[in-house]
């Protein structure tokens, strides 16, 4: 679900082309997102988590499954080792 979310936010807010995902050794580089991109992009994981992920300056170095992974493991560890549902529809 965190995957989808993320995609369907750069596809449908960045404009982003779906090809770009069926990629497996994308990296978030390729994605040409700003450092203001990249902070609107976590905000939506972040209002959909209630936390704030740490250190987020490094996921431009990162391949887009080693960010996802980044920020699955700190949803989990903010959630006693759970993964909350979370849903593809943004919060109001």
């Amino acid at each position: 679900m965190l995957e989808q979310i993320i995609k369907n936010y750069l596809v449908n807010t960045k404009g982003k082309d779906p090809a770009l995902f069926e990629d497996s050794t994308l990296q978030v580089s390729a994605l040409e997102l700003d450092s203001l991109d990249m902070v609107e992009m976590l905000f939506e994981i972040e209002d959909r988590c209630g936390f704030q992920l740490p250190d987020p300056t490094r996921y431009p170095q990162m391949s887009f499954r080693d960010m996802l992974a980044d920020i699955e493991a700190a949803i989990r560890e903010h959630n006693n080792g759970e993964l909350p549902e979370l849903s593809l529809e943004e919060n109001k």
